[in-house]
């Protein structure tokens, strides 16, 4: 069922959301922006800009600690006004007036770039554009239903990248290839997936389909931000609405909404269920964030996930006989006798960190032809020459995440994964 929402309270555009960025403000509270308005840019390229994804005023600029930008909130008009793009006939136009046009619109910061997981520099070629046309991450939404209507947008998107590297690559799961709505798109090399989670990941696309070795970079964007793009091309403005699939135990009714990106989760919390203290996920349960129920939609997520918190405590724990009813991927707990058992899951990590267990249970989950535990072994060590052996080039967190939700050893294999990528930016 597809909800289109009216304008939430207020939007936000947070720093946080894009890796390595060290943002530099270009509006102050009070301040009216249009929709595609820079809100900050990239201290480091300041040709990138970061665009209000609303008109209005800018309402708060929050701040953390050591005075670090957390995000700008931007409250809506009631009619919407956007900057308007001079678009030339896209046959006759440069790559570099394309990403020109690119940088000054805000779209550019859809494009990220292989290795690291960074906005893309627009001063580099990449080998190919790649773009996963299916999610298989827990509860995500359907990209095909999503593409709805979207066609001659998606297309035009296409187009354009088109100019601007020689190849792109987009993947299609198996179970769609027959009737995905993306088999008819033009001037893509398509490639058939199957299997579970991670499948749809792109960087698992790009380890089978083109490894990234050391000197080589690659660039990936989402499929709805290639609507976005493609929009861009067709109107002039900087649109950024898109479906959103709001899913987990504790929402009544799963369903999609129509809205923009960056909206308060607050204009749909009315379907959220508070008996069991949720917690507010935007993105997925195992790489979103915890945003809280008066948070914002994050940048380039297209779900928002409600799950308990899971702040209360079970007498014996871990010792307790049976726990038929708790899940377990190690087969701790007999509940492996009923394999298609559906359990509600929190966010309780149920232990605290330990020593690495060298129990092969990693390899079971990521389907590249690497060793997880000895790359993070080797980014604990700083040992940049075994990180470069080991693949840091070609994973991300969310190819490992699934490693963190199964480790016995609950260690924070994201949180090092990134370490390793910041050392990685930092020597090279």
């Amino acid at each position: 069922m597809l909800i289109k929402t009216t304008l939430a309270a207020t939007y936000a555009l947070k720093p946080s959301d894009f890796q390595e960025l060290i943002p530099k403000l270009v509006v102050q509270e009070g301040d009216a922006v249009q929709a595609g308005a820079p809100l900050f840019v990239d201290k480091h390229h300041p040709e990138i800009q970061y665009v209000s994804p609303v008109s209005g005023t800018v309402s708060a600029i929050v701040r953390g600690e050591k005075r670090k930008l957390l995000e700008v909130v931007v409250t809506p008009d009631k009619e919407q006004e956007y900057v308007n793009h001079e678009v030339s006939n896209l046959a006759s136009m440069s790559r570099e007036q394309i990403i020109a046009l690119m940088l000054q619109s805000g779209v550019w910061a859809f494009l990220k770039q292989r290795p690291y997981n960074i906005v893309a520099n627009p001063e580099t070629t990449p080998k190919a554009i790649f773009i996963s046309g299916f999610d298989t991450a827990p509860l995500a939404s359907d990209i095909d239903y999503s593409l709805t209507g979207e066609y001659e947008a998606f297309q035009k998107g296409i187009d354009v990248l088109n100019k601007l590297v020689s190849k792109i690559h987009l993947g299609i799961h198996d179970q769609l290839a027959s009737t995905s709505v993306l088999k008819k798109v033009k001037g893509v090399e398509t490639t058939i997936f199957e299997g579970p989670h991670p499948a749809g990941n792109v960087g698992v696309q790009i380890h089978h389909i083109s490894p990234i070795n050391k000197g080589e970079i690659v660039w990936t964007i989402d499929s709805q931000h290639v609507v976005v793009l493609g929009r861009l091309f067709l109107k002039g403005i900087y649109d950024v609405s898109k479906i959103v699939a709001l899913v987990g135990s504790e929402v009544k009714k799963p369903r999609y909404f129509r809205m923009i990106a960056g909206a308060s989760v607050t204009s749909i919390a009315d379907n959220i269920d508070t008996e069991n203290n949720p917690r507010y996920i935007s993105g997925n349960v195992l790489t979103g964030s915890n945003i809280g129920k008066t948070g914002h939609l994050g940048f380039y997520d297209n779900m928002i996930t409600v799950i308990p918190e899971g702040d209360s405590y079970e007498f014996f724990g871990w010792a307790k006989p049976l726990r038929l009813n708790k899940y377990s991927f190690s087969r701790s707990y007999l509940s492996w006798i009923f394999p298609k058992k559906e359990y509600v899951l929190n966010a309780n990590i149920n232990g605290g960190e330990r020593a690495f267990v060298m129990n092969g249970q990693y390899e079971k989950v990521v389907p590249m032809d690497i060793y997880p535990i000895y790359l993070l072994k080797a980014i604990l060590a700083e040992d940049v020459d075994k990180m470069e052996q080991l693949g840091i080039y070609e994973v991300v967190e969310e190819d490992l995440a699934l490693c963190e939700f199964i480790c016995p050893s609950k260690i924070k294999v994201q949180e090092i994964l990134r370490n390793g990528i910041k050392l990685m930016i930092k020597e090279m």
